[in-house]
C-alpha cells in the first residue's frame, strides 16, 4: 500500500473520472497534516530529486511567445516549522529579461514524500518588483504545507500540493505511471504523469511529466491555455 494512504487520508479515484474532468471533493486545508519529525532538506525522491548545485533549464512556448525558466537547487536552507527546507530558486525570463524570481522551499519525510513548505515569489517589470502575489509560508497566515511528490505514486491518487486560502490551493492527481517523454534529445520511459488544477483557476488544467532520477521534464496546459514547457538543459554538480 502507498506509504501516504494510512496517515494522510488522501482521496483515491478511478482514472476514468480524471479523463472526464470530474474530481472528488478536495481534502481539508491541512490534509495531509505535516509532521516535521524526521523531515530534512535532503530530497532524493526519484521523481523529484533536489541535489544542491543542480540547474535545470526549461523552454516554454505559448503561441509565438518563448520564455526560459532556470531552476537552481541552491545550497541554502530555510527554517520552517522546525525543519530546514532546501531552497530552490526559479527564475523566469522573456526575451532575456527577468519577469519572475521565486524561491521555493521543500523537505522530505522519512517515507520519501516531498513536502512543499511555501514560496517567496516576486514579479518584475522594467527591473522593478510589481507583485508578490502567490507568496506563502507554511505555518503563517493559516497556510499549510502540502505534498509536491508522493513517496510511492499510485494511479488515481489525488493530493493537495499547497494551501493558503485564496492564494495557493493547487491539487494534483496521478494519471499515468508509465508515460514516455522526449527531452534533452532523448526518450525517457517509465515516467510519472500528473494532472494539476486549482479551484482558484477552475478553467485551467495542466499535465506534468516526471522522469525517474531526473524530475520534471515536460509540462503542458490541457485547458485554459496552450503553453508547453520542456527541459532543454541539465547541469549537475
Amino acid at each position: 500500500m502507498n506509504a501516504l494512504l494510512p496517515s494522510l487520508l488522501f482521496v483515491s479515484v478511478l482514472a476514468g473520472a480524471a479523463t472526464a474532468g470530474r474530481h472528488a471533493a478536495p481534502p481539508g486545508p491541512c490534509v495531509p497534516a505535516f509532521d516535521p519529525v524526521g523531515c530534512a532538506a535532503v530530497v532524493d525522491n526519484p521523481y523529484f530529486p533536489l541535489r544542491p548545485g543542480t540547474i535545470r533549464i526549461y523552454e516554454a512556448r505559448s503561441g509565438k511567445s518563448i520564455a526560459v525558466d532556470t531552476v537552481t537547487v541552491t545550497y541554502e536552507t530555510k527554517a520552517i516549522l522546525g525543519v530546514n527546507a532546501v531552497v530552490v530558486r526559479d527564475r523566469a525570463y522573456r526575451d532575456s529579461v527577468l519577469v519572475e524570481d521565486t524561491r521555493d522551499w521543500y523537505a522530505q519525510d522519512r517515507k520519501g514524500n516531498v513536502w512543499y513548505l511555501g514560496e517567496d515569489t516576486k514579479e518584475y517589470r522594467n527591473g522593478k518588483v510589481t507583485s508578490t502575489a502567490g507568496s506563502w509560508e507554511a505555518g503563517r497566515d493559516s497556510a499549510c504545507a502540502g505534498i509536491i511528490m508522493p513517496a510511492i505514486p499510485e494511479l488515481g491518487l489525488e493530493y493537495r500540493q499547497e494551501y493558503r486560502a485564496g492564494v495557493a490551493e493547487d491539487m494534483a492527481r496521478v494519471v499515468h505511471l508509465d508515460t514516455k517523454a522526449m527531452a534533452l534529445n532523448q526518450t525517457f520511459t517509465a515516467c510519472l504523469e500528473t494532472e494539476e488544477w486549482s479551484p482558484l483557476e477552475p478553467r485551467v488544467r495542466e499535465v506534468k511529466v516526471y522522469a525517474p532520477g531526473l524530475g520534471l521534464v515536460l509540462e503542458r496546459t490541457l485547458a485554459g491555455g496552450d503553453e508547453r514547457m520542456i527541459l532543454v538543459k541539465l547541469i549537475v554538480p
